[in-house]
């Protein structure tokens, strides 16, 4: 009883971290146009922002990794979230001037999200079992969709309240001290491993090398597709919370007759972000709900025992990014007839882009050994970053600032170039719900892979453990300690 109180005190601050971390992401891009406008850049360098901070998130991944499966992983995380904190802090600071310092700290912010998104998903797969592990990461990754709507709606607010958008970034970093405290009190580091012993899949096992490791995960087929097709569902996440709001905006300067987004009353960009930081936060919830759900559906057999399958987080990511394809297309093609078409297909894209959150991780989780999982978790978020939601904001406003530069510049072509750059957001999710669907058909043979491993190898320790002890009690006690 004490260790469980232990174990949801500890996924309740964790929860919180992650919460902070995702709200912290979006703070920005609730008030793009507003740092658009006070270090005079273009669409470009407006998602460069993004760009930046998540190419440091991407190099500090792998090596949070190699920390994560070899040291403290609480230590680690706390190192990341000091860094974090400092350099949020600072980056409100800078003069207008100095956009390229600006962009030099918010890059540096992605350290802190390197250490902790790579490192948790581990523990939490220590401290529950595969029954509870479900639900928990479930619970775990609400705070994903909900941070990101917040951010939109916190960093707006603030910033209209105090007619300063930098107040409206530094919000985060108060409330990242005080979970850096309850982090540092309240928060034990787990038993690598301890979860599966308890199911009896595994005993202790010596770590191997960074280089064996990355060959046995590229040798997996299923977690190389899943990563793929991750990474495509992140290039639309990405792209979406990025622009989503700027596309609005210019939308309405256009269709309402204003001449610039500039003549838009200051109360309907702090709505559109409002709307749409709730329609994120609700939608994402429900996404990741239905997500679960349709994943129990077919792992418990509720529709049947025809629909009885292993198969089924894959399954359940494979469903949300069928729903979320054709909604995509619509939105850029037809999305500015109609507000309130805009913002149904919006809250529909979300939720199903929003199903696989809490999938993927359990999809890795089974065809993927514990003493290595901190190492493939951050090569997926290397991977599914640099090439989904580090490069796709600069994309995507690259081709729209080439579609722009030759017409003339006007709110129509300002939200036509962005909805146009926009359209390779349903052909990179039309990938990746192949690509979901062919790792369900993958899955079973790399699970089954692995426990066999596992017993294989806790068969061994054990017969190594019999065989000693034929030879004197000091000589078992010796070799024991090695395990």
């Amino acid at each position: 009883m004490v260790n469980e109180r232990r174990d949801y005190i500890s996924i309740v601050v964790l929860f919180v971290v992650n919460l902070i971390n995702n709200i912290d992401r979006y703070t920005i891009a609730g008030v793009l146009p507003d740092v658009q406008t006070y270090y005079n850049i273009g669409d470009s360098m407006g998602g460069m922002i993004q760009t930046v901070f998540l190419i440091s998130f991407m190099i500090g991944s792998p090596i949070c990794g190699y920390l994560g499966d070899r040291f403290n992983r609480k230590y680690v995380m706390l190192v990341g979230m000091v860094i974090w904190l400092i350099c949020v802090c600072v980056s409100t600071m800078i003069p207008g001037h100095l956009f390229p310092v600006f962009l030099v700290f918010r890059s540096l912010v992605g350290i802190g999200e390197a250490s902790y998104v790579n490192i948790c998903p581990t523990m939490i797969s220590d401290m529950f079992t595969s029954d509870k592990r479900t639900r928990v990461y479930m619970l775990f990754y609400l705070a994903v969709p909900v941070g990101s709507g917040l951010g939109y709606i916190i960093s707006s607010n603030v910033a209209d309240a105090t007619g300063s958008w930098q107040w409206g970034v530094r919000v985060t970093g108060a409330a990242g001290v005080i979970a850096l405290l309850a982090l540092i009190f309240l928060v034990y580091e787990p038993e690598r491993g301890a979860a599966d012993k308890l199911e009896g899949k595994t005993a202790v096992r010596q770590t191997t090398s960074y280089l064996k490791d990355l060959k046995i995960l590229l040798r997996c087929p299923t977690y190389v597709v899943t990563t793929v097709a991750y990474t495509a569902l992140v290039f639309v996440s990405g792209t979406l919370t990025w622009w989503m709001p700027t596309i609005i905006e210019y939308s309405a300067a256009w269709t309402r007759g204003y001449p610039s987004i500039k003549k838009l009353p200051d109360d309907f960009k702090t709505q559109t972000n409002i709307i749409f930081g709730l329609l994120t936060t609700a939608c994402g919830i429900v996404g990741v709900l239905i997500g679960n759900l349709i994943a129990q559906c077919f792992l418990y057999g509720w529709l049947g025992a025809w629909s009885k399958t292993k198969r089924a987080h894959s399954i359940g990511a494979g469903c949300g990014a069928l729903l979320a394809t054709p909604c995509l297309f619509v939105l850029f093609t037809c999305g500015h007839s109609s507000e309130i078409l805009t913002w149904v297909l919006v809250g529909l894209s979300i939720t199903g882009l929003c199903f696989n959150w809490s999938l993927n991780v359990e999809v890795f989780n089974q065809v993927v050994a514990p003493e290595r999982r901190s190492t493939a978790f951050s090569y997926v978020t290397m991977i599914s970053h640099m090439f989904g939601d580090a490069s796709g904001p600069y994309i995507i406003g690259a081709i729209s600032d080439d579609i722009k530069s030759s017409h003339v510049d006007s709110p129509e072509w300002d939200y036509k170039s962005l909805a146009y750059a926009s359209m390779v957001a349903p052909c990179m999710m039309t990938l990746s719900t192949i690509l979901y669907f062919t790792a369900a058909v993958l899955f079973q043979r790399d699970a089954d892979k692995l426990e066999r491993e596992m017993k294989s190898k806790e068969n061994d320790d054990k017969e190594t453990v019999y065989s000693i002890d034929i030879w004197g009690e000091d000589s078992l006690n010796q070799t024991s300690s090695k395990f």
